[in-house]
């Protein structure tokens, strides 16, 4: 018979509380022996859940894309630092190509996930079949699923494989609403099977009425036909589980914030074990390290756009919480100096332009301007890779959703959303509407990776907003890369 090996690492223990290590550990396992127990069962997707690690930063770009492309976030070009080939301003205005960097490595990131799950899937298949074994093939299709909702939510038409071994060597695309179709298929086919826990780090039960949520609530991007009804009842799946609104608007993104009641489903990032998260790095000014008490100096890059940064209020707890600006001392009470104007650091909080050179802004312009993002806690000592958890999926997100699928049924979200506007400090509403209503889902979900998927969803991604010109539906979703294309070129057919 033929003998398999499958690896097993301690990162399974620290990131995903599967199982114990025995006193007498193996680094691997003859395949005729495993798996054994429940608990070697468990290891077997750990694989699949590492594929999200890439998605907060630059080798998978999601999350970059997702908000530099929005009005929320830019990546300005400050003198001679972050043109980087166009591929900030790019991803900004909306005229990327299909071989800029976000465009390629996006892609690249989805399909490293799915084709992880699903060669994980076709080894299980050819283990002894049992009800544990069952019930964790379904927990790693709902993964595969939710790769595959990152991928159709950002390229549209869409190849659809459930198999590795046996997967086309040139597949061809099916019409995103088929995939649609075939996502939400197999994720009620799972439901049954996923466990009812508050486990953040797993596709529980949980996860998946999220992911339908979701599903259905772009169901009139993806197919055409709103579902907002169906939307609504896995919305309420959510609402009745075991999850509530901090008391504290910044816990969900503290550095230990595993166990915030918020958290439905994050990317479990550790700045030793478990790196990927960098957006300290990216946003802070060069000299922040002082403040921090960082053994790395940051990039001095990524600022909130001027004009969504006043559309908080004044008195909104979230306008100081979630960014970085004004006066700024070290961790001795000292102030921070810039390191080439010499001046006291002082953030204005509203960048003058994207693009800003040494022709037409001034030094202090140029290496000062802009808002930080502060909202996820940056521990001192600070290292270059954040621990802080990334919410893929958070309850006041699904608060939001309530209240915005209220109003789309003919009735009142206030309920919903007012809670999240009393803890941030500002004037509950009465009879909001969709407008304000997507503005508070811009204030609340700033910087976790929704706004693109939001402004599409409104019919706002194609307008002009500040440096940014209007355009039509066909940036609503990225092109398949050319390098994908050359090496397939039934990509490039309609499906």
């Amino acid at each position: 018979m033929k003998t398999r090996y499958f690896f097993l690492f301690a990162i399974t223990i620290a990131l995903f509380s599967c199982t114990k290590l025995d006193e007498k550990v193996y680094d691997k396992i003859p395949g005729t022996l495993y798996p054994e127990n429940a608990n070697q069962v468990a290891n077997l997707s750990v694989e699949a859940y590492t594929k999200l690690r890439p998605m907060a930063d630059d080798e998978g770009w999601w999350f970059l894309a997702q908000e530099i492309s929005s009005d929320e976030l830019c990546g300005p070009t400050r003198g001679a630092d972050w043109y980087d080939g166009g591929k900030w301003v790019n991803m900004y205005q909306h005229t990327w190509s299909n071989d800029d960097e976000g465009v390629n490595r996006m892609w690249s990131a989805f399909w490293t996930g799915i084709t992880t799950c699903n060669q994980v899937l076709d080894m299980m298949h050819e283990l002894p079949q049992n009800a544990a074994l069952l019930a964790k093939m379904k927990e790693v299709e709902v993964l595969r699923s939710f790769y595959y909702y990152l991928l159709m939510d950002n390229y549209g038409d869409v190849p659809y494989l459930t198999s590795a071994k046996n997967a086309p060597a040139l597949p061809y695309k099916l019409k995103r609403a088929v995939v649609f179709d075939s996502l939400v298929s197999s994720i009620k086919s799972a439901l049954p099977s996923l466990k009812s826990s508050d486990n953040k780090f797993m596709a529980t039960k949980y996860m998946a009425y999220a992911m339908l949520t979701k599903l259905y609530l772009n169901a009139q991007v993806y197919t055409g036909t709103p579902r907002w009804a169906e939307a609504n009842t896995y919305c309420d799946s959510i609402l009745a589980g075991p999850y509530a609104m901090e008391a504290n608007f910044l816990a969900p993104f503290l550095t230990n914030n595993q166990t915030s009641k918020e958290l439905i489903f994050a990317i479990p990032y550790d700045e030793n074990n478990f790196q990927g998260f960098r957006l300290h790095m990216r946003t802070l000014h060069y000299q922040h390290n002082l403040r921090f008490d960082m053994p790395v100096g940051p990039w001095n890059g990524f600022a909130v756009v001027p004009s969504f940064f006043d559309t908080y209020e004044l008195t909104d707890k979230r306008r100081d919480g979630y960014h970085i600006f004004g006066p700024q001392y070290a961790s001795s009470g000292a102030e921070i100096l810039d390191g080439e104007t010499k001046l006291p650091l002082d953030i204005d909080p509203h960048l003058p332009g994207l693009i800003m050179d040494a022709t037409n802004f001034t030094p202090t312009q140029i290496r000062t301007t802009g808002a930080r993002v502060g909202k996820y806690e940056i521990k001192m000592g600070a290292k270059e890779n954040l621990s802080n958890k990334f919410p893929l999926f958070r309850i006041t997100d699904f608060y939001l959703i309530k209240a915005e699928l209220a109003i789309r049924l003919g009735g009142n979200g206030d309920e919903w959303i007012n809670p999240i506007r009393a803890r941030a400090g500002v004037d509950e509403w009465s009879g909001t509407t969709l407008v304000q209503l997507l503005a508070e889902r811009g204030r609340e979900l700033y910087c976790e990776g929704h706004r693109r998927q939001d402004l599409i969803r409104f019919g706002k991604y194609k307008d002009a907003w500040w440096e940014k010109l209007a355009h039509g539906d066909e940036r609503n979703t990225f092109p398949i890369p050319k390098w994908a294309t050359d090496a397939n070129p039934n990509l490039l057919l309609n499906p």
